[in-house]
């Protein structure tokens, strides 16, 4: 097997520029992820509100059926 020369110097350049530019975008990397989780959380609140306002109008509509069920079985009684 022949070495290639020009392959060994780009591999390490690179390995050694990843090093450099690691310590550069740690700060980046962790202010994309902080965004992210800021955002999954606005998600699940919001998905929390819609469920419990969709429970409550379901609440009042079984409420209103029930309501209308009970006129309809008074009036049919008297």
């Amino acid at each position: 097997m022949k070495l290639h020369v020009p392959s060994l110097m780009l591999g390490y350049a690179l390995g050694a520029a990843s090093v450099v530019v690691r310590r550069q975008l740690r700060p980046v990397l962790l202010e994309a992820a902080t965004m992210a989780y800021r955002f999954a959380d606005a998600v699940v609140t919001r998905a929390a509100q819609k469920k419990e306002d969709l429970e409550d109008l379901l609440a009042e509509a079984r409420a209103r059926a029930t309501e209308l069920r009970l006129r309809a079985a008074a009036s049919e009684a008297a």
